[in-house]
């Protein structure tokens, strides 16, 4: 898969573009970079996740947190979702950064409550004397066979509720730069991360940076329709984009990358330019981020 999704890639003006003689960072390797020096540098930082040992590391990007980070930081969680989220929660309020990674965003639905009801209103109905800095990860897309009650992708869900930042990054460098921010960020962060996006490669720095969680980027200039992507969605729209160009047409695409809250000044733009509209999303047809 890995070499399948950069080879089609090559040559693809933007963030992208991935020289062969240089080291490249993978999506996944980006986020685990960032998680580690992040609890490296601040010992608040702890981790839940079932299988945190497992040779798989959630698609890598759990690997070595044994090695870097003290055991007491460190969760396995049981098979009780709503329980642990609940304690991770609790280790927020008293003054801890956990960062949860559930395996697929189905396993969160076990725990809409605590996410919805404690997770996203504690700093409302505390009047911002209590915070929630929380960082849950979920993993949407298809693949392995999993049929559909491990391969939906649920983030509008999450769009939904006030008090959660909801963020999808694409690219190696977005993801480094954004899980450090949604670390930092004193509030609710689900973080959705799209399985096919992890072997993506890219250039990224060694050292931790901080990425605004505000706004869509525009990936790829063009001037005759616009097309808003969401998370992986961007790599097929760029690739369709090499196919068009050879028949004479130039779209303007744009990466959403922050859900919730929601800003399309830059997508209005592009379509006062353009004229023409086109959504690529994860999720269902009907009531979707497109």
């Amino acid at each position: 898969m890995q070499k399948s999704l950069n080879s089609h890639l090559q040559g693809v003006p933007g963030d992208i573009y991935m020289p062969k003689k240089k080291l490249l960072t993978t999506f996944s390797q980006a986020i685990n970079q960032a998680m580690i020096l992040e609890a490296k540098h601040d010992s608040s930082v702890m981790f839940f996740a079932q299988g945190l040992t497992d040779p798989t590391a959630v698609f890598g990007t759990l690997k070595d947190l044994t090695k870097n980070i003290p055991m007491q930081r460190l969760i396995e969680m049981p098979t009780s979702e709503n329980g642990s989220l609940g304690i991770a929660i609790g280790a927020a309020m008293a003054g801890m950064k956990p960062i949860v990674s559930f395996h697929r965003v189905e396993f969160a639905l076990l725990a809409l409550e605590q996410i919805i009801n404690n997770a996203a209103k504690t700093s409302f109905l505390s009047e911002g004397k209590l915070n929630v800095p929380l960082v849950i990860r979920l993993i949407v897309g298809r693949g392995w066979g999993q049929g559909p009650n491990h391969s939906q992708s649920l983030e509008t869900i999450f769009s939904h509720i006030p008090g959660l930042k909801v963020i999808a990054p694409t690219f190696p460098k977005d993801a480094k730069g954004m899980v450090v921010s949604a670390i930092r960020d004193k509030n609710p962060v689900i973080i959705i991360e799209h399985r096919w996006c992890h072997y993506l490669e890219d250039n990224v720095r060694e050292n931790n940076y901080l990425s605004p969680l505000v706004g869509p980027k525009i990936i790829k200039k063009g001037q005759h329709f616009t097309v808003v992507c969401v998370s992986y969605m961007t790599i097929e729209a760029l690739i369709a984009s090499n196919y068009l160009e050879k028949i004479g047409v130039f779209i303007e695409i744009i990466d959403v990358r922050v859900l919730r809250p929601l800003k399309i000044d830059k997508i209005y733009d592009s379509i006062n330019k353009t004229k023409h509209l086109m959504t690529i999303d994860l999720g269902w047809k009907s009531f979707g981020i497109g």
